[in-house]
């Protein structure tokens, strides 16, 4: 089947990591329904350096269908680094960003693709249910967006992840975006037009196993308050103020009790105790300052944010 539309109704880009076993039903099912809507499509996958056959079972299926198209990476670069190459080089009308792992059901896109037919240039899926998940990924999770709601004036939709479907002009203010630390669904928000969702239940993993680890998770977190609030650096300021207005009134305290009360305060421990607590503020301070200045460093250096290793693009340059 050849895709003689350069420019299609819809992609869907797929980020792919260890998802071997998983690529041939996933095919399947993108391909029932994107048919549902147009054959005018395209499926983009990005291989980010996964350590399985995932490649291998991509190019498979460039062979079967001309609508397939691959970007395999040099190694690992990352969930949104990988999003974002996939928003570099898709060419559809309306763009599904969709994880491989099918707990995001594909089954879901036409009725995306309604809500984007009415006027809606941005269509989240909203989760009411999250099987599979423990218990600290669900409470964290929900914690963080919460917490991101409050100290961000983004309005940055609760309970929803990538999985969503963008018009194409989303897509084009999203690639004038160069900050190097990602996070994809806060940009989208960002950006504002016309925004609705769609309700669904976020299924477990068919097959394998996550590749977000605690670490990755945290790392994901920072990257989205650092990146849409500077309240953090304001907590610290204040924070700062706070122990030192405290430290002050220790030290009238201690001057009135010496020569007023006549009592000299003495105690080792209470000492240690300050200096520690005090300490700890200290290096948490340092590390909130240390992740923007992190993050400013990235950005200066201007590094390309992903290296193609390979592709069936045709006539495209990817040097990103």
């Amino acid at each position: 089947m050849k895709n003689t539309n350069s420019h299609p109704d819809i992609s869907v880009i797929v980020p792919i990591y260890n998802e071997e076993k998983n690529i041939p039903v996933l095919y399947k099912r993108l391909k029932d329904s994107v048919r549902e809507i147009s054959a005018s499509y395209e499926l983009l996958f990005i291989n980010d350096g996964s350590k399985d056959a995932s490649i291998f079972e991509l190019m498979k299926l460039t062979e079967q269908d001309a609508n397939v198209r691959y970007i395999n990476f040099s190694r690992n670069f990352g969930h949104q680094i990988a999003v974002t190459a996939g928003l570099n080089y898709c060419q559809g009308d309306a763009v599904v960003i969709i994880d491989g792992d099918l707990q995001d059901p594909p089954e879901l896109i036409p009725e995306l693709y309604a809500k984007f037919k009415e006027g809606f240039e941005v269509v989240y899926a909203k989760r009411k249910k999250r099987k599979g998940e423990s218990f600290f990924k669900k409470v964290t999770a929900k914690l963080f967006y919460r917490i991101l709601k409050k100290i961000t004036t983004t309005d940055i939709p609760l309970d929803t992840g990538d999985f969503r479907l963008i018009d194409k002009k989303v897509v084009r203010y999203l690639r004038l975006m160069p900050e190097q630390n990602k996070f994809i669904r806060g940009q989208i928000s960002w950006l504002g037009f016309n925004q609705t969702y769609v309700l669904y239940d976020r299924d477990s993993r068919k097959e394998g196993k996550t590749g977000y680890s605690v670490s990755k998770m945290f790392k994901f977190a920072m990257d989205g308050i650092t990146g849409f609030s500077d309240k953090p650096l304001s907590f610290v300021t204040k924070l700062g103020f706070f122990i030192s207005f405290l430290s002050f009134l220790a030290i009238i305290f201690a001057i009135y009790s010496h020569f007023i009360l006549q009592k000299t305060i003495t105690g080792w421990t209470s000492l240690i105790i300050a200096v520690l607590f005090i300490g700890g503020i200290q290096l948490i301070s340092i590390g909130i300052i240390g992740a923007y200045i992190s993050r400013m460093n990235k950005n200066l250096l201007n590094r390309p944010l992903y290296i193609i290793e390979s592709s069936n693009l045709k006539n495209q340059q990817y040097d990103h």
